[in-house]
């Protein structure tokens, strides 16, 4: 994609979660690798957005083992099925159906809408990155070793689940 819209670009400059890469943006709260472009919608409209989230395959998120082709491909499946849901979290309901390839490893989650407002096309896109990257987490399956960005999305799970297991304990429990 070319140029951003001004509004789109005022919009991703401002919010601070997003940082300019030299053709689009990227999401900084995320752990996986993003991108965010649009380009100038029909009529007075802020932008068709497109964002594209870089998620590693199952058996390159597994450390020290392979998995068998069967579970990869499951798993594949599984992750599809579960993104076609995605715009459910997005304010646009104009939007293409999400595309989800896996080429070696990487899985490329496409994401593509019409946002009629700036800031909600931003807003969404967050939102969207956010959603993929929860679905991502979901279908990890128990009992392998993960590294890379799967490592790091089950460490910070562990890590907000003890600071609230810690919270409710401060709390003193409820008065009787």
């Amino acid at each position: 994609m070319s140029e951003l819209p001004r509004p789109v670009e005022r919009e991703l400059e401002g919010h601070g979660a997003f940082d300019a890469l030299e053709d689009g943006y990227e999401l900084t709260t995320t752990v996986f690798e993003t991108r965010i472009d649009a380009t100038d919608a029909e009529g007075k409209r802020d932008g068709r957005f497109r964002v594209t989230v870089s998620l590693p395959p199952l058996d390159a998120a597994v450390d020290g083992e392979t998995v068998a082709p069967v579970v990869e491909d499951g798993w594949f499946e599984t992750l599809e099925r579960r993104l076609e849901d995605t715009f459910t979290v997005a304010h646009t309901s104009t939007h293409e159906v999400p595309t989800v390839e896996r080429n070696g490893d990487t899985v490329r989650v496409t994401l593509e809408y019409v946002a009629w407002d700036a800031r909600e096309g931003v807003e969404d896109a967050k939102a969207l990155i956010e959603y993929v990257e929860g679905t991502y987490a979901q279908g990890l399956i128990p009992g392998y070793e993960y590294r890379g960005p799967a490592a790091t999305l089950l460490e910070n799970a562990q890590s907000h689940g003890q600071e609230a297991a810690e919270g409710d304990g401060e709390s003193g429990g409820m008065p009787m």
